[in-house]
């Protein structure tokens, strides 16, 4: 019979994963085959919360309460309930706003140094942000996505190079069946299927020097942009020499949608695996 813990492990591989959706189905099929208990209530509400969303902000702060309502003193309840209350917008929900310290004294007074303290101690850092911490953060955003779109082209040209289109897309797809729990090999695959033609050849050139690639096109936009102005095709601002840029944006968004594909396979394999294993 499967257990509370079994399905709590289930629930966090699916969480790592960014299967929220799959974290939800998994934690309310526990709470329907073995009643209520406060960390599937927690998974649940975990689940909802990581869709940042409104609608599942209201489940989210439910399911706290219910499983709370079984332990008063769960920490994992307390601090996934205090950082919901933390990013809650004190205009629109002033009573969740409102709830945020007393959760978080609460989670103090029982467990002072615990990693959900420290999960806390970073939500309440996140919710003294500025404008400068949002701006930092999404350049680390813009980097990491540069920086999966490179590695992807890299991967493919050098599959291309050694087996061709065809062989490529074969060795792709057995390695993905080989390890279908492998996010790496469901992106390669994914990228592969995607991208390999010969008709996609400039988007792998341009995914490689993705930095270069974005250099070039603000130089031609800037030096497009004066040109116009100075032969008196447009008066002042120009917006035309930006059109440079659709390029690269165009790659990064068929590299970043390969990706896409890959984590809803990758999740959707992960989620029957572990089913099967439960």
């Amino acid at each position: 019979m499967t257990t509370i813990d079994a399905y709590g492990d289930r629930c966090e591989q699916l969480f790592l994963a960014g299967g929220a959706a799959a974290v939800r189905r998994a934690a309310q099929e526990g709470l329907d085959r073995l009643g209520p208990h406060p960390d599937l209530y927690c998974w649940l509400a975990l689940g909802h919360v990581a869709e940042d969303e409104d609608d599942h902000d209201d489940s989210a702060e439910r399911a706290f309460r219910a499983g709370l309502a079984l332990d008063g003193d769960h920490l994992g309840l307390l601090a996934g309930y205090a950082e919901l209350c933390l990013r809650a917008d004190g205009f629109d929900h002033p009573g969740r706003a409102g709830r945020a310290a007393a959760l978080s004294r609460r989670l103090k007074e029982l467990g002072p140094g615990t990693a959900e303290a420290e999960r806390l101690a970073e939500a309440e850092r996140w919710a003294r942000r500025g404008y400068w911490d949002e701006l930092r953060m999404g350049v680390v955003h813009q980097r990491l996505a540069v920086q999966q779109t490179q590695e992807q082209a890299r991967d493919l040209s050098e599959s291309l190079a050694g087996n061709g289109a065809e062989g490529a897309l074969g060795a792709a797809r057995a390695a993905e069946a080989a390890a279908p729990t492998d996010r790496g090999a469901a992106v390669h695959a994914a990228t592969v299927e995607a991208l390999a033609g010969p008709w996609n050849a400039p988007v792998r050139f341009v995914g490689r020097h993705r930095p270069a690639a974005w250099v070039v096109a603000m130089v031609l936009a800037l030096v497009t942009n004066q040109l116009l102005r100075q032969t008196g095709v447009v008066d002042s601002f120009s917006p035309w020499g930006y059109l440079w840029l659709a390029p690269v944006l165009l790659v990064d968004r068929r590299f970043a949608s390969a990706r896409k594909e890959a984590e809803a396979r990758h999740l959707a394999r992960l989620e029957s695996e572990l089913a099967v294993r439960s």
